[in-house]
């Protein structure tokens, strides 16, 4: 009998072209389905919560396959991570109900873009952080972010050539922090357009080191152009966080195992 696994996996993106299999390379997607392969003997068709792109990292990215194998829920984890690179980890297995799909029942999604500044990159977060060697105004950044708060047509924050036709989202959380000189940027909504967080952090960084007016953000969502918004911060920096489902929360079940 068929059952749904439901997994938790955190990973680095640097050496993979992304979440999704594609033909240029590989991806975190081929490479848990290798796995998956050797531990049930199946063809495994995994589906994940999102896609991220080419070096962007997850620390919390849901994904489910179906299974026929005997093996507990629970055990997959570890049979998996067995199996799989270093720089990607399965944190969490469940048998979830057949009902559930990682990505068409996502309520809400939480992501990360770190930034560090001062004079000289840290090695050791030369993967995982984007060096910004000039000074940038936080509390600028700041106000520009409660700009994109709520429901709006984000067609401005996204990639010259998507096919979207609805690209009206909602962002309940926009926000930065700073930490000595390291800033984060935390946004949380029902769904993302390609390239969409990259694009707000790209045009925030304007704002704070005074390259774009601090109404940027409002000016470009009533424009609806592409023009109007800032350049797209590359992908290194940016992390997926969290993903919500109904019955579901990553940060519920990571802070309790």
């Amino acid at each position: 009998m068929s059952r749904r696994i439901r997994l938790i996996v955190s990973y680095d993106g640097t050496n993979y072209v992304g979440w999704q299999l594609q033909d240029n390379g590989v991806s975190v997607q081929q490479r848990l389905n290798e796995a998956a392969l050797a531990i049930t003997g199946e063809q495994i068709q995994l589906h994940g919560s999102g896609r991220t792109d080419s070096g962007v990292h997850a620390r919390a990215q849901v994904a489910h396959f179906d299974t026929n194998t005997r093996m507990p829920a629970d055990k997959f984890a570890i049979a998996l991570n067995m199996r799989l690179p270093r720089d990607i980890r399965v944190l969490y297995s469940e048998e979830a109900p057949e009902n559930f799909h990682a990505r068409f029942s996502a309520k809400n999604k939480t992501y990360r873009y770190t930034v560090q500044t001062g004079l000289h990159a840290d090695v050791f977060t030369r993967m995982t952080a984007l060096h910004v060697h000039t000074k940038v105004d936080v509390s600028r950044m700041q106000r520009a972010a409660q700009d994109a708060l709520g429901t709006h047509d984000f067609q401005a924050f996204m990639s010259v050539g998507s096919t979207l036709t609805n690209t009206v989202r909602t962002i309940t959380k926009s926000e930065w922090k700073q930490d000595g000189n390291y800033l984060t940027y935390e946004v949380g909504a029902n769904g993302f357009l390609y390239n969409m967080v990259r694009i707000l952090v790209g045009t925030m960084l304007e704002i704070g080191g005074g390259k774009l007016p601090e109404d940027s953000i409002s000016v470009a969502l009533s424009s609806g152009l592409r023009e109007d918004a800032g350049p797209t911060a590359p992908p290194h920096g940016l992390c997926l966080q969290r993903v919500q489902y109904e019955d579901f929360d990553t940060a519920e079940v990571l802070g309790r195992i």
